[in-house]
């Protein structure tokens, strides 16, 4: 694309940071004659480009909506703070890497929603894309504004702002509703007439025609359509055959390098474990998995259209993957040829991870992963985390012996029924892995330097379908309270010098809390935020809590009322309308067992009864197809 067909000037793209993320047309990036398409969809993720780039979800949807002949899917990212200034001054309207025209002026605009704390940027880009930002205040010329992804399992707090949801797996449902809008296009239909139609398609909530009503107590009494035809729930949308559906084997590749600079595959969906705090582990089950063949058809081309040096196993728990040593072995060989390395991200430490690592991994050893999540015993058979003490301190002695000098340590501190013992146990853990490097290895044979162990603690945040959505949360000063403890715990330790400490922020942990739970009330909050100067909330730098704050207080909403206290088992969330699989009585049964320190099996081991078997897809009883 030459110079004057850009939609910023040269002299705008010289005086911003990286102006590679607006210029579009990367290698593999799809440019199709707008003129022989009838829908325009514009992908959004509401990051900057380094970050949004790396998103798999998107890759691969952008991949099947291009296999379209009568679609063409283009990209929008977040623009950076110094465009997003230029933007506004000079009344530029935002506009997609492909085609270089306005956001506006698409038919679709799909944002996939990873992070709540990214809120503030769906705004962003509805604002300066000149499309009004709540869906009420849209007419016929604008977008269909629809959002996707993890966040949107309680959609609430942003539903005024979007015209649908689509709720699970993106591969399943987007053809049809494509078909139904071009169909009630040549009719002549209304974008309402549209809507309706479209709420009733399997996955899809039209968050417009539903109503909430509220108790004096300010809890949720009632969660209804207001439309007939409209379903009560939603049940989220499964792909049951991972094999069967669609992959991107020429992935976009990005001019300057991103979060994910590599070809990314990946191996599995869902997560057998179960533990209590992880909501993704129950949004995705059913566990399924890929197939060797396939996984090995897809990766060479992707390394053959792409160039990258560099293959990442994608999944929640690679160590889960039944067939994951018949993939490295082959993977290993090819790769070896093309001077590709292999990376593992989501290993459990154990005695077969570290051999898996000892194949990958370069000579230089890099630092080991785990993630303990909590310092005592007791603690992790609260949250289920089906780790050991023993487990730990066996694999990081087998990771010693096999060189490795470097750990990193993940918890997490505010758990339900969290004591005192139980953080100081951090330090304690820490120490003891120090105290092995240094009986094992005499110091003559500390060629890589003496060991160093990172220990990172982040603030638990309750989150929908997991069996913690009923806890309280901890306040900011208790979590302040809490990272002392951890570290006056570790400075404590014989080996104090050797452990490095470091924690997240409490304050975003907290409005994280309030944007995960919410209900549409938090909407105005958002908004008020997004007004008050609030975009990238997610980058800490930009944060300001008392943007916030003001904004809570001035919405007369508390975050008392949704982060801090602790539910009625038999209150109605705004979220209970979804139906992911996995029932609320499990997850108040699972709640009930962390309260009394009971662990529950992994899904491997035995069914749980959670309720995701209904889908018959994956490693569930009666399946069709078992992994």
């Amino acid at each position: 694309m030459s110079s004057d067909e850009l939609f910023l000037s040269n002299d705008i793209l010289m005086s911003v940071e990286k102006p590679e993320r607006y210029i579009g047309h990367e290698v593999n990036s799809c440019i199709k004659d707008p003129d022989s398409v009838r829908v325009r969809f514009i992908m959004c993720f509401p990051d900057v480009y380094e970050i949004g780039m790396s998103h798999l979800g998107i890759q691969i949807l952008y991949d099947m909506f291009n296999s379209f002949d009568d679609v063409w899917c283009e990209r929008v990212y977040s623009p950076w703070i110094d465009l997003d200034k230029i933007m506004r001054e000079k009344h530029i309207p935002l506009f997609s890497l492909e085609s270089q025209r306005p956001v506006k002026d698409a038919d679709f605009l799909g944002i996939t929603i990873q992070y709540e704390m990214c809120y503030t940027n769906i705004l962003q880009v509805l604002d300066l894309s000149g499309i009004p930002l709540e869906s009420k205040d849209r007419n016929e010329n604008d977008p269909i504004v629809i959002g996707g992804g993890p966040c949107t399992y309680n959609p609430e707090p942003i539903a005024d702002f979007f015209d649908i949801f689509y709720i699970g797996e993106g591969e399943t449902r987007y053809r049809e509703l494509i078909d139904l809008y071009e169909k009630m296009k040549d009719e002549g239909k209304s974008r309402d007439d549209f809507l309706i139609e479209a709420g009733k398609i399997s996955g899809l909530y039209v968050p417009r025609f539903y109503e909430p009503s509220y108790n004096d107590d300010g809890t949720l009494s009632d969660f209804k359509p207001v439309v007939e035809g409209l379903p009560l729930k939603i049940r989220k949308e499964v792909v049951k055959d991972l094999d069967d559906t669609c992959y991107p084997k020429n992935p976009v590749v990005p001019y300057i390098r991103c979060v994910q600079d590599r070809v990314v595959l990946e191996i599995m969906r869902g997560c057998i474990r179960g533990c209590r705090f992880c909501q993704a582990g129950e949004l995705y089950r059913p566990v399924r998995e890929r197939s060797v063949e396939k996984l090995l058809d897809t990766v060479y081309k992707m390394l053959d259209s792409t160039g990258y040096e560099e293959v990442s196993l994608s999944s929640l728990s690679s160590s889960d993957y039944t067939h994951l040593p018949e993939l490295l072995d082959n993977l290993i060989v090819e790769c070896e040829k093309r001077k590709v390395n292999i990376t593992l991200p989501s290993l459990r430490i154990d005695a077969f991870s570290l051999d898996v690592m000892n194949k990958v991994e370069d000579i230089k050893k890099t630092s080991v992963t785990f993630a303990p999540e909590a310092g005592s015993q007791r603690l992790r058979n609260v949250i289920n985390k089906g780790l050991t003490e023993e487990d730990i301190l066996s694999g990081s002695a087998q990771a010693i012996a096999g060189g490795w000098t470097k750990f990193k340590f993940y918890f997490m501190l505010g758990h339900p029924f969290e004591n005192d013992d139980d953080i100081l146990g951090i330090g304690d853990l820490a120490n003891k892995v120090a105290a092995e490097f240094f009986e094992m290895v005499p110091r003559d044979k500390r060629v890589n330097g003496p060991i160093s162990i990172t220990v990172s603690t982040s603030f638990f945040v309750p989150k929908p379908f997991t069996a913690f959505q009923w806890a309280p949360q901890c306040t900011t000063e208790e979590f302040i309270r809490k990272a002392y403890v951890c570290r006056k715990g570790i400075s404590e330790q014989l080996n104090q010098k050797r452990i490095h400490y470091n924690w997240h922020d409490a304050d975003t942990s907290v409005i994280e809390a309030l944007l995960a739970r919410g209900d549409r009330k938090v909407a105005a909050v958002i908004r008020k935020v997004y007004e008050k100067g609030g975009i990238y909330d997610a980058w800490s730098d930009m944060y300001k809590h008392e943007r916030w704050i003001e904004a809570i207080e001035e919405c007369g909403l508390s975050l008392d009322f949704y982060a801090f206290r602790e539910r009625n088992d038999n209150e109605l969330f705004p979220w209970d309308f979804i139906d992911i699989g996995v029932n609320k009585a499990f997850l108040l049964k699972e709640y009930k067992k962390a309260a009394r320190g009971e662990i529950t099996q992994n899904c491997r081991a035995g069914c749980s009864g959670c309720g995701a078997a209904t889908f018959g897809a994956g490693i569930c009883p009666g399946s069709v197809k078992k992994a």
